[in-house]
């Protein structure tokens, strides 16, 4: 790929530019791969982008050259791209933010650098709903990918007991991520402080490993359960988005044995994975986290989470 030229994505004509540009120079990797990987991911991404309000979060000059996050979706944006107004309590007022119900829109989004991609968790058509409750599991140093393992195990155990599904992802980063599918009736009123009491009775289960409190200085060698992502407001990165760090990582699920191996060997290798991973994993495994999409569970009563 070089220069720039028209093209037609499912019937919807874009012009596509700097294919040459390096967007990771450590690797190399550049913006005509990162086009390349979004368009041959578009089937699995997208139906966990669709009817989601969409934050952008856009590299120009690639991942060592400052970024910016773009909720409010272009104006120079194709017609056929769609948009949610929502409202936005910092702006007093309503915002119209990217919708990304299809391929053509994943590559034109592509196309303007926008390497990460941040949904929220609910629809647009029902923003107070949250269809999962979300886990981001974040390690102060030393603590690792390998430590927050563990803890996304003992977060499964918790819920696993009650009979209720997790799904777990890499963040593309440092970390790792729970999700609990909901898709049902409940609110951010019950997710977020239900989110917070989990994280408080892991650490209080668990004071040598995990803390839930925000303060840096609290995290150092432990794994910080962070339950405030589940907030109208706030955004997550999308599972099969890339990140932007040194090498074009990506925010991957995970089967619960990987995660268990990964805990008990200490190696992070095989849950570290890269574009060109993710693309022939969902060839060879399909969609991992389909269940989040799918699945209705209810959450169970918190004194239920308490150990006997």
């Amino acid at each position: 790929m070089a220069g720039s030229k028209q093209v037609e994505v499912e019937g919807r004509e874009l012009s596509l530019t700097n294919f040459d540009k390096v967007m990771y120079p450590a690797t190399g990797f550049t913006k005509g791969e990162v086009i390349d990987y979004y368009a041959r991911i578009a089937p699995t991404i997208v139906p966990h982008l669709s009817g989601r309000p969409l934050t952008l979060k856009r590299y120009p000059g690639g991942v060592e050259g400052g970024h910016f996050f773009e909720k409010r979706c272009p104006k120079h944006r194709p017609e056929w791209v769609e948009t949610a107004a929502i409202w936005s309590e910092r702006e007093d007022g309503e915002i119209a933010f990217c919708v990304c119900d299809d391929k053509p829109t994943l590559v034109w989004m592509a196309q303007l650098a926008a390497l990460e991609l941040h949904p929220s968790l609910s629809l647009a058509k029902r923003m107070e709903r949250p269809t999962v409750l979300a886990f981001d599991l974040d390690p102060g140093e030393p603590a690792t990918v390998i430590d927050c393992a563990r803890v996304a195990l003992r977060v499964r155990e918790m819920f696993g007991d009650l009979g209720v599904e997790c799904c777990p992802k890499t963040s593309g980063g440092k970390g790792l991520q729970v999700y609990v599918p909901l898709n049902g009736k409940l609110t951010y009123e019950t997710t977020k402080p239900y989110a917070q009491a989990v994280a408080q009775l892991l650490e209080r289960m668990h004071p040598d490993e995990i803390v839930s409190r925000m303060t840096k200085r609290l995290r150092e060698g432990k794994v910080f359960v962070d339950w405030s992502q589940n907030t109208e407001s706030k955004t997550t990165v999308a599972v099969y988005s890339l990140r932007a760090r040194e090498r074009p990582t990506v925010s991957t699920p995970l089967e619960w044995d990987e995660v268990e191996a990964a805990a008990e060997s200490g190696d992070a290798d095989p849950i570290r994975f890269e574009a060109a991973d993710v693309l022939e994993r969902v060839e060879d495994r399909g969609d991992l986290f389909a269940p989040v999409l799918e699945l209705k569970q209810e959450l169970p009563a918190l004194d239920a989470l308490e150990p006997d």
